[in-house]
């Protein structure tokens, strides 16, 4: 029937187009989807779920669920920043490692015969002697300790200076017992002042030795402590910058009044250069220089009858490192040190743990090893030198037999080792 062909015709043609049509539809899809695939290099599902993720992520930053647009792809990023770290790290490890390598030859060999005690030894004493807070027992603790030592002289504290430069004779009530007592018991020791402040070099507050007048009552302080039966005045004022003239000054002024008085006049120094102008590169980098030009430590010895070398608070993290940077600091001191000065070099008695002083690598042993290396190889005759313990009331029983074990005790011949 006519009806039934054009039914049958409609059907077949409107299959036959609609197939055709879908299969052209999905060949273009496929052939867009595979140019797509072929210039991304992701298959299409993976895009999606990135897209979709960073359109998520975006719009949660940004807020309101609006869809930002973000790029695909990484970054690129410049090199020379890490190749410029990577340089300065090179260039800051090879100099420390080299430091590190002459640090610990230093500390190699074995001490020559006759590297031990003068007699020319200190101990810094805290300020419990001259307030009242130690009494009989603890002095004979002292003296047992001291007794047939190599020390000579105890540097007590007896201050702190004002920041004017005046001292309170309330501040030493029992200063003349000890001075009596050390005399009774342990004959030949003298008992020096021990004289210090905080210096206003780096800071706003603190003493100001520019100040002609604090300078002054720094020396009728000095006076004043002499009068009071003090055998010697030391000087612990820090921190001088090298190159200070207004200490030396200072210096010059207290000394008439010691010769006058016929005893010593004492300073603790801080440490030499290791490397040439350090003290400057330490006072532009950090605003700290904590060391002294070897021309400026030799100008305040010349001042001194005693330079006793803070040869601690290295920030040296192991025991031969530290070993051998006394002994380098030895060696400096002893070539910047006229001969008519005693010499003594800092032994750390102290046990705090910071990142400037390592418990573990600043002992009294290693100290004592390398000043009598140092002795070995550059002056083992020198006779005005010593060594100084820091302090009395940090030392432990250890530290007491390191120094007499490592630098012998006085009535020990000197051509034993």
């Amino acid at each position: 029937m006519p009806r039934d062909r054009t039914n049958r015709t409609d059907r077949t043609n409107g299959t036959s187009r609609t197939s055709r049509t879908d299969r052209t539809r999905r060949t273009s899809r496929t052939n867009r989807t595979d140019r797509t695939d072929r210039t991304t290099g992701h298959a299409p599902r993976r895009v999606a779920r990135r897209v979709a993720h960073r359109v998520g992520s975006a719009a949660g930053r940004f807020g309101r669920g609006r869809p930002v647009l973000v790029p695909h792809g990484p970054r690129p990023r410049p090199k020379w920043p890490g190749r410029v770290m990577a340089g300065t790290a090179v260039l800051v490890a090879v100099p420390l490692l080299a430091a590190g390598v002459s640090l610990r030859l230093r500390y190699a060999g074995a001490p020559a015969p006759g590297t031990r005690t003068r007699g020319r030894d200190a101990v810094w004493l805290g300020h419990a002697w001259v307030d009242g807070r130690n009494g009989e027992a603890r002095l004979a603790e002292l003296v047992r300790r001291i007794r047939d030592t190599g020390v000579r002289d105890l540097y007590v504290h007896a201050g702190p200076l004002e920041h004017d430069g005046g001292l309170p004779a309330s501040r030493r009530p029992k200063a003349r017992w000890l001075v009596d007592a050390v005399r009774r018991e342990l004959p030949g020791v003298r008992v020096q002042a021990w004289l210090g402040d905080v210096l206003s070099t780096e800071g706003r507050t603190g003493m100001d030795l520019g100040e002609r007048a604090t300078r002054e009552r720094i020396v009728r302080s000095a006076h004043q402590v002499l009068k009071a039966g003090f055998e010697g005045v030391h000087f612990d004022l820090e921190p001088v910058h090298s190159g200070d003239r207004d200490y030396l000054s200072l210096l010059d002024d207290v000394r008439e009044v010691t010769r006058a008085h016929r005893v010593p006049l004492s300073v603790a120094a801080h440490q030499i250069d290791p490397l040439p102008s350090l003290h400057s590169l330490a006072g532009f980098a950090a605003g700290h220089p904590k060391w002294w030009s070897p021309s400026y430590f030799g100008e305040v010895a010349r001042r001194v009858d005693q330079i006793a070398v803070m040869s601690y608070d290295t920030a040296m993290p192991l025991e031969s490192l530290y070993g051998g940077y006394v002994a380098r600091q030895t060696r400096l001191a002893l070539e910047a040190t006229p001969r008519g000065t005693d010499l003594l070099m800092g032994l750390p008695a102290f046990h705090t743990d910071d990142i400037g002083h390592h418990e573990s690598a600043e002992t009294v042993a290693a100290a004592v090893r390398g000043v009598r290396l140092a002795l070995s190889r550059e002056d083992t005759r020198r006779a005005r030198f010593g060594v100084a313990l820091y302090v009395d009331f940090a030392a432990t029983p250890g530290d007491w037999a390191a120094y007499r074990e490592g630098w012998g005790t006085y009535g020990q011949r000197s051509g034993t080792n």
